[in-house]
């Protein structure tokens, strides 16, 4: 769905298809059906925006077909869904029984990593609507943060700037505009905006720069005001957000709340803990393990709408507060936001969906939580035009 900010920027609002396990196209459209549509029925709109994942196999075989390309878009637009960015942070397997460490690999230093990227790239410039003014592609904040050299710090800059010269190319050849933004986690070579500010300096920010996760910048116990500031001062653009809450336990030396963290506690996806004294655990169940003093942040994307059963609790307050400085303002920072809760499978039993109706309500019910945010915040939403080829 679109939304019209105060300054005459549209801003795009969907959710991540990451959330879902299919990874060869015909699932892919399936997933639309089943869960995209239904959700955008449900929210009462005509266009709904899907943030493409794409497993790497699926997008070279798109990158290199561009009539597939244009028949996956007119499924889209039959269906009232557009696309303007896609999710190129896991290359595949995402929904592997176990994933934790993989979805960092292949990292930065790879060239598969880089094929990857501009695959996306190239599938994305011929899915976006004609009215949009360019698209995103979201990738790893460079790698894991171990084994990391000074020596690996230098080819990932060379690779930055073959990236932005690629991408000029994409732009140059399709007259779309493109861009890939590094999305900083905990316990990766890019955890803070302090560290994304070191990291990307010198890149060349027409076509690189920054994928704001508001879980990320909580579990940093950020304050979005600085943060913000920050990248703003070292010129780096904000490309994209994931809109996205964090698990926080006030308390976790407390057994009720140590119970109730562990129904977390699950071995598909790393649940990176930090506390606001700094402590770090990579992953939840080695926190609980070690008994790290709280409070604590954890790295699991909870449900925007639906509040963990306290004593637990979502950084609600972190992303409202993000929010109000990236579009609140005169001026948005960003016209591309993305809910991304890919941990709806995951979840403790008792919230966890158990149809395909229960997932679709819930997608819906996360989105419908974004937009009133935004329409708090002043935007409005933009009546349907029909789509444009």
């Amino acid at each position: 769905m679109r939304l019209a900010h105060r300054d005459g920027q549209s801003v795009h609002l969907g959710y991540c298809t990451n959330v879902h396990a299919g990874e060869e196209l015909p699932e892919i459209v399936r997933q639309l059906d089943t869960y995209a549509v239904p959700a955008r029925r449900s929210l009462g709109v005509g266009r709904l925006g899907v943030g493409l994942w794409l497993a790497a196999p699926v997008a070279a075989r798109l990158a290199a077909d561009p009539a597939a390309v244009e028949g996956l878009r007119r499924e889209l637009d039959a269906r009232g869904l557009e696309v303007v960015t896609c999710n190129g942070f896991p290359y595949g397997a995402f929904h592997a029984p176990v994933v934790k460490h993989a979805v960092y690999r292949p990292d930065w230093l790879s060239d598969a990593r880089m094929t990857y990227t501009l695959d996306l790239a190239r599938v994305l410039a011929g899915l976006l609507p004609d009215d949009a003014a360019r698209g995103s592609v979201s990738t790893l904040p460079l790698a894991w943060r171990t084994p990391w050299t000074v020596a690996d710090q230098a080819v990932a800059q060379g690779r930055l700037d073959e990236l932005a010269e690629r991408l000029e190319g994409v732009h140059a050849r399709t007259g779309r505009l493109i861009r890939v933004g590094f999305e900083p986690e905990p316990g990766c070579v890019l955890e803070s905006t302090e560290q994304v500010a070191a990291g990307l300096a010198g890149v060349d920010t027409r076509y690189l720069g920054v994928c704001l996760d508001l879980a990320h910048l909580a579990c940093g116990w950020e304050e979005p005001e600085d943060a913000l500031a920050r990248l703003a001062g070292a010129g780096l653009p904000v490309v994209k957000v994931q809109v996205s809450a964090a698990l926080g336990a006030d308390h976790p030396e407390q057994a009720a709340t140590a119970d109730a963290l562990r129904g977390y506690a699950e071995p598909r996806f790393l649940h990176q803990t930090r506390s606001a004294a700094g402590h770090a655990a990579d992953d939840l169940g080695e926190a609980l393990d070690a008994q790290l003093p709280g409070p604590w942040r954890v790295h699991y994307h909870v449900p925007l709408h639906a509040a963990p059963q306290p004593p637990l609790h979502a950084t609600l307050d972190v992303l409202r507060d993000a929010l109000d400085v990236l579009v609140g303002g005169e001026r948005a920072l960003c016209d591309h936001l993305e809910v991304e809760t890919y941990t709806w499978n995951v979840l403790p039993a008792a919230q966890r969906p158990v149809t395909e109706g229960q997932l679709a309500d819930g997608i819906a019910a996360e989105v419908a939580f974004a937009r009133d945010a935004l329409l708090a915040l002043g935007l409005r939403e933009q009546p349907v035009r029909e789509l444009i080829h």
